[in-house]
């Protein structure tokens, strides 16, 4: 009697968690044969632009953490980046940038995001390329005579090597290199230029690099993971002050970048399911946004990680929210110490050539998220890998209207970014990850605008 009465209790706190959770976290579905998208509007003043990062397009990066990365190999001697690809001249836009421009004014956009290379800037400690700091000098330049707006990102992944030898952003002391990199650059451009990222994708940068080992420095170790955001997030307050207080400072509008993807059970009657997306999420999007909202980091899981912080001066410390956002994810629980969940897929998903499904639902989630923050938000990359271009039209057709409902519906958003203006090297992926509205051959450098980034050019024109 006892055990049967201790038994039904269990399976009723069960049944009332599974209610709970299904009830206060729905996976948001639209019904698309029943919706317009074509019916959009956006606010005056609407920024519609295209982003690139250095390491990706400008080529010839030999002084950062992701050239070694390239040419080493794991414990196993497998090759780090898929089927041994280097990153080599990318798409040379370096020596391109000029004829890239053009590309970027044929399809209408006004705002290009591009990254600064850390690497090619300040090669050693404390000395600076004064050729490199000119390159920068004439493609903002050049973009303002062609009356496109510049949005710099500061940090977009990638090192120089001395300073990942001195143990990068793991180190909080390190920190001091990385903002006088940033106070350098901002006193050479800030005349001209007002936009300005800090920090991209510093969960991803983290997590890729400290927890799934992909990207450098290739470890696995949850607690230095979290560590490690931690210290990127402090970067972007400092940053953000340390420019402030310069010349051109208050004027400029100084934000950070932040990846938000959705982690929704795969199996939503699975307690254990539930529990690990809880878990994901606080610690991918959690931290980040409780930091930026108030200045806390506090996340608690035993034997996992821990993290306590915070900052009297980090709260609010952004101008805007840059928000990247591509696909959700369905974690599915599994009996592994370190690996407890896996990512599973539905055989209704539209996938794309990465393992991402088109859901542009969780645009609008991930809008209303960012909206939190109660700062402007700019979609600073959403884009698809699609390399026979069949789905592209598609996804940049549902994603925008995704964000033009959140916008109706009272959101803040001030930009859409498409990443990327063109085909270039996807990290881990290599080349085989085509991004971009202009198809890139990189045996002859051309470019070539795709069918199916005629639909963005279209809203961009219908939109004026």
């Amino acid at each position: 009697m006892i055990l049967a009465l201790l038994i039904g209790s269990i399976a009723l706190i069960y049944v009332i968690a599974i209610i709970y959770f299904h009830c206060r976290y729905p996976e948001l579905r639209w019904d698309w044969k029943n919706i317009n998208t074509k019916k959009m509007n956006f606010p005056l003043g609407f920024s519609w632009g295209t982003a690139t990062a250095s390491h990706q397009v400008e080529g010839n990066c030999t002084n950062n953490n992701w050239f070694l990365w390239e040419n080493s190999k794991d414990e196993n001697m497998n090759p780090r980046i898929k089927d041994s690809q280097r990153s080599g001249i990318a798409c040379n836009h370096w020596n391109k940038y000029k004829d890239d421009i053009d590309l970027i004014k044929k399809i209408g956009v006004t705002h290009y995001r591009f990254s600064l290379e850390w690497s090619k800037i300040e090669p050693e400690k404390g000395k600076y390329d004064k050729e490199v700091i000119d390159h920068y000098s004439n493609v903002i330049d050049s973009l303002i005579k062609e009356h496109i707006t510049p949005v710099i990102t500061l940090h977009h992944f990638t090192n120089p090597i001395w300073f990942d030898e001195m143990g990068g952003f793991e180190k909080e002391e390190n920190i001091d290199y990385f903002v006088s990199f940033c106070k350098t650059v901002f006193s050479e451009y800030s005349s001209r230029v007002k936009n300005w990222c800090t920090i991209n994708e510093p969960e991803v940068y983290s997590v890729m690099g400290y927890f799934a080992g992909i990207f450098p420095p290739g470890k696995k170790n949850p607690q230095l993971a979290v560590e490690t955001l931690k210290n990127l997030l402090i970067s972007h307050t400092r940053v953000y002050n340390a420019l402030k207080s310069l010349p051109n400072g208050k004027e400029s509008s100084i934000g950070i970048v932040k990846n938000i993807m959705q982690f929704d059970p795969y199996r939503r009657w699975n307690i254990f399911d539930w529990i690990v997306c809880r878990i994901t999420n606080k610690i991918y999007n959690g931290i980040a946004l409780s930091y930026l909202k108030s200045g806390t980091i506090n996340v608690n899981y035993p034997f996992f990680v821990r993290m306590n912080y915070k900052s009297d001066n980090a709260a609010l410390a952004t101008d805007f929210f840059g928000l990247n956002y591509y696909s959700h994810s369905h974690l599915k629980f599994k009996f592994d110490s370190y690996e407890f969940f896996e990512n599973k897929f539905f055989d209704y998903d539209t996938m794309t050539d990465m393992p991402y499904a088109i859901y542009p639902e969780g645009l609008y989630r991930a809008i209303k998220q960012a909206s939190k923050i109660n700062k402007p938000i700019i979609i600073t990359e959403n884009g698809i890998a699609d390399a026979i271009d069949d789905r592209r039209s598609l996804f940049i057709e549902r994603y925008i209207y995704a964000m033009s409902k959140s916008i109706k519906e009272g959101a803040d958003v001030r930009g859409y970014y498409y990443w990327s203006l063109m085909d270039n090297f996807e990290w881990a992926e290599g080349y085989d990850m085509r991004f971009g509205l202009y198809q890139v051959d990189f045996k002859t450098q051309e470019r070539s605008l795709r069918k199916g980034s005629r639909v963005f050019v279209n809203i961009i024109n219908e939109s004026k």
